[in-house]
């Protein structure tokens, strides 16, 4: 095992124990500043119809990068199920400005900077000493703190009950299109 993958290892066991809110939980409300500083509220987005809520590690991750233009690569055919989607990241606004410009991302990208809703879906963890050693966490996130969250994506129907959730401690893993797209189908054909 080379040095890049054995601490990999060790972050993704540092992230192991953590499992995120479940599907029919009830995802909590939050108003948070987007890239511009205007705050967004799930409540008033869930008016419209399906939220999907990604989180995400921060825009220095390029793991996160790609899955974040994978998502606008197709974002006109999650709109046509009327779904929202959003982006989640403990970075400042000034961060998720850069993430969104550097993307060209056509859709919400929040900065949750005290870190309270990455808390609050149950995300955050350590990555631990060797992690703080190779990037300074405590530069990165609006906080200071050297937590991150764990990559997920919540799907969230009108009435704030998470129809489906993806929380994966392997950083590299992450629901996909075509699954976010085929869970929009099920929901709207279900409706």
């Amino acid at each position: 095992m080379s040095e890049l993958q054995d601490f990999q290892k060790r972050v993704i066991s540092n992230a192991a124990h953590v499992k995120g809110l479940s599907v029919g939980d009830k995802a909590p409300d939050f108003s948070l500043p987007n890239a511009i500083g205007k705050n967004v509220s799930l409540t008033e987005m869930l008016k419209s119809g399906i939220v999907i809520i990604k989180f995400y590690r921060g825009e220095w991750c390029p793991i996160c990068n790609l899955d974040l233009r994978e998502v606008q690569k197709n974002l006109a055919e999650i709109k046509s199920y009327g779904a929202s989607f959003l982006a989640i990241s403990p970075q400042s606004p000034d961060n998720a400005l850069t993430a969104k410009e550097k993307n060209s991302l056509d859709y919400e990208v929040l900065s949750d900077a005290d870190q309270k809703m990455i808390k609050a879906y149950k995300l955050q963890f350590d990555p631990g000493d060797d992690y703080h050693g190779r990037r300074d966490l405590t530069l990165l996130n609006g906080d200071g703190s050297k937590t991150l969250p764990v990559p997920a994506t919540f799907i969230i129907n009108t009435d704030q009950t998470i129809e489906a959730a993806h929380v994966e401690a392997n950083y590299t893993e992450r629901m996909g299109v075509a699954e976010i797209l085929g869970a929009l189908k099920v929901l709207t054909d279900r409706a």
